[in-house]
């Protein structure tokens, strides 16, 4: 009896001994990509592609990362980049949140078709409207600065997924908060500032990440909008390594490594919100 009894619940030591073997090999498999990049910004050029591989570079060559500085004006992109991220994020959050609680809590006559409407340009390519948007922004003439970098992504598909995810936040959170607070005397923009925001926190850390992250690795809209090789972004800078006689991939993983360390910074800070906002996020109606 007790040895069926056992059969039938199973070996819970075995099950998570499975799982985690399962998550260490995906882990081995998500890190040997990250492990390469630091490993090559580490070895000689002669060494990048001898085989077998080099895990561990011998000698380890230190100098490249001040080539780096010295090859390109890698402090100029590095800062033009983590402006340009900081203030997309900031106008993200902030705009999107309020639309967000607008469109959870203020009932207003076609509320869901307009939200669906918004939701729908989600799904135009980027590519589809590069050239449109180029004419525009060269009637303003924004062209050359890092006014498109800024005003599109806010306004744009990612400013949509940010008041997705915060209203999908919102609506989860009980309605008799805010009519206590309105009983009070609270009004919206008081409600919304002192009552919804704080509660937001993890939809808020998700955000920030996925914004982030989305505007340090942009490529595409600085090479249609940037000429000027002052104002080039990271990821823009980082393609001039490669030139007519080939990739100095010492040099482009060695600006690479440096190039991540802001992402891991960012995500060690808010990665607790980060995990709770993702599994708080649903999809309520």
């Amino acid at each position: 009896m007790k040895a069926s009894l056992f059969a039938k619940r199973g070996n819970p030591a075995g099950g998570n001994l499975f799982h985690y073997l399962l998550l260490l090999a995906v882990s081995v498999v998500m890190m040997t990509p990250f492990v390469w990049m630091v490993s090559t910004s580490l070895k000689q050029p002669a060494d990048v592609f001898v085989f077998p591989p080099q895990l561990i570079p011998s000698p380890i060559r230190w100098a490249n990362y001040a080539e780096v500085l010295e090859t390109i004006p890698f402090h100029l992109f590095y800062g033009n980049s983590v402006y340009i991220a900081l203030l997309v994020t900031v106008g993200t959050v902030l705009f999107s949140s309020m639309a967000g609680y607008s469109f959870a809590r203020i009932p207003f006559w076609g509320r869901s078709l307009v939200f669906l409407l918004l939701l729908s340009t989600m799904m135009i390519p980027n590519e589809v409207i590069a050239i449109p948007m180029f004419l525009f922004m060269r009637e303003l003439g924004w062209i050359n600065t890092h006014l498109p970098l800024i005003i599109l992504p806010i306004f744009g598909a990612g400013g949509v997924f940010g008041v997705f995810v915060m209203r999908q936040f919102f609506l989860g959170i009980p309605k008799e908060l805010e009519e206590a607070a309105m009983i009070d005397g609270c009004s919206r923009l008081r409600i919304y500032s002192t009552i919804m925001l704080p509660l937001a926190k993890p939809a808020i850390a998700t955000l920030i990440i996925f914004t982030f992250l989305t505007s340090w690795n942009d490529f595409f809209d600085p090479l249609i909008f940037i000429n000027d090789r002052k104002l080039m972004t990271l990821p823009l800078g980082l393609s001039l390594f490669t030139d007519e006689s080939g990739t100095s991939w010492h040099l482009l993983m060695s600006a690479s490594v440096m190039a991540t360390l802001p992402l891991l910074i960012v995500f060690f800070f808010v990665q607790k919100q980060f995990v709770e906002g993702v599994s708080m996020t649903g999809l309520k109606e």
